[in-house]
């Protein structure tokens, strides 16, 4: 699981991003999955949403301790 400071400093960082912003790095994430959202959908979900999809991405990536 990752750690607890981990979740938080990644969740304090995008609290802080836009839509755009999310948007580009949902679309560029560089993990070792590839996320495959249509620019449509991106652009029809909630910022809450786009975080949330970002968020367990990266929270994902991390390696378990």
């Amino acid at each position: 699981m990752a750690s607890r400071g981990y979740f938080e400093k990644q969740a304090t960082s995008i609290t802080c991003l836009g839509r755009n912003e999310l948007k580009r790095r949902i679309r560029n994430f560089p993990g070792r999955f590839r996320l495959d959202f249509t620019e449509d959908y991106l652009d029809n979900i909630s910022v809450d949403r786009l975080r949330h999809i970002l968020l367990a991405a990266l929270i994902n990536v991390k390696p378990h301790n």
